[in-house]
């Protein structure tokens, strides 16, 4: 599997049941979200909004990635920031499936008005970190002792990535 064998998709609502089963994956390995209980394709349904952009990436037929944004705070004045989510299943790691959704994710964002993503990451998650960082992500800070997961405080870093063609000066 190849960068270049992989389709990518948008807004692909029928991924739901595969799109859970990788975040499954990511809830299970303990290594990118606080979230223990595992989510099923109507819970994932209701991310395709029509306003949050979805990403699904496939190799042979099979979603083997997918990046998502949500609401980053209900006030108005955050109505143009997305909080961003990238998982990878398991089998297709490394190869560059996260950062093709991520790019196509940015690029969904901006076409979208979006001027911000932003996203919190595992201090010791070094594959989603340096992703981050190749596609213009900065690291803002650390939020320390952000939440507990399986009874420990987990800190996480605090990333952003403005999207300058959508802010005015």
């Amino acid at each position: 599997m190849t960068e270049q064998a992989m389709q990518v998709r948008l807004d692909a609502p029928a991924d739901a049941a595969a799109i859970a089963e990788i975040y499954n994956q990511g809830i299970e390995d303990r290594v990118a979200t606080f979230e223990t209980r595992l989510r099923n394709a109507e819970d994932v349904a209701a991310w395709f909004d029509g306003v949050h952009p979805v990403v699904v990436a496939e190799d042979e037929g099979r979603v083997i990635a997918f990046a998502a944004t949500s609401s980053y705070r209900p006030r108005a004045c955050y109505k143009g920031i997305g909080e961003v989510s990238v998982y990878v299943a398991r089998k297709a790691r490394r190869r560059g499936a996260g950062r093709l959704v991520l790019q196509t994710l940015i690029t969904a964002c901006e076409e979208a008005g979006y001027w911000k993503l932003v996203s919190r990451v595992f201090l010791d998650n070094t594959a989603s970190r340096h992703l981050i960082r190749s596609l213009g992500f900065r690291e803002v800070g650390v939020y320390e002792k952000h939440g507990q997961l399986d009874g420990v405080w987990r800190d996480v870093l605090i990333v952003e990535r403005l999207i300058q063609g959508n802010i005015e000066p």
